[in-house]
């Protein structure tokens, strides 16, 4: 049994709060892929077993709860959180050291790229709160701003399909690739700028 049907079937069983159960443990970097979740909660509301407004709320609620958890256990705990093993697997020292060049090179703009990185989101959110760079409202908004883009897609994508599972599977397998397309070129165009304003800060001085 794969991992939409092991999902469908929970869903319909327990509805919103397995729904966001399972987001919440996705935010917390167990390996259960975040789309397909959501798309399974698009789909039960498809089938008529929830409603799709309502699945797309919850569906935000539990990606920026798990989220903001994450932040919140690197803001308060800072480098002691990595002595909580399950964090130590998902945070290493390498991830750590990483996280920390690409916040350098790119700012707060990783925490929305993050949030189409499955493997590097929790280790990024983590790493964003152990800095204490970040304010917690600037995380929220940046990591919200790229949930009302990726949340709604998926939610309403698993509704419309819910009766063609087949065509479905195969259009998010493409959004997938589409996705990490969309993040190599944004990460080409900032570096770009990010370039630019360094060399023109340097022509400046």
């Amino acid at each position: 049994m794969d991992i939409l049907q092991i999902l469908l079937d929970f869903f319909t069983g327990y509805g919103y709060v397995a729904v966001f159960t399972v987001l919440l443990v996705c935010g917390f970097g167990v390996p259960i892929p975040e789309d397909i979740t959501l798309v399974a909660g698009g789909i039960i509301s498809g089938l008529g077993y929830a409603n799709v407004h309502v699945m797309f709320a919850v569906g935000m609620a539990g990606v920026l709860a798990g989220d903001g958890i994450m932040f919140a256990a690197g803001r308060f705990y800072g480098h002691k959180v990595q002595q909580f093993r399950p964090i130590a697997r998902i945070l290493t020292p390498e991830r750590f050291e990483a996280v920390q060049e690409k916040f350098e090179k790119y700012g707060t703009w990783v925490l929305f790229v993050a949030r189409f990185l499955p493997g590097l989101r929790s280790p990024i959110f983590i790493t964003a709160g152990m800095t204490r760079r970040v304010p917690y409202w600037r995380f929220l908004l940046m990591d919200g701003f790229a949930a009302l883009i990726s949340v709604p897609v998926w939610v309403y994508l698993g509704h419309y399909g819910a009766t063609q599972r087949e065509w479905l599977m195969h259009v998010v397998h493409r959004g997938q690739a589409g996705i990490l397309t969309v993040i190599g070129v944004l990460a080409v165009v900032l570096t770009v700028v990010v370039w630019r304003r360094r060399r023109n800060h340097g022509v400046q001085r």
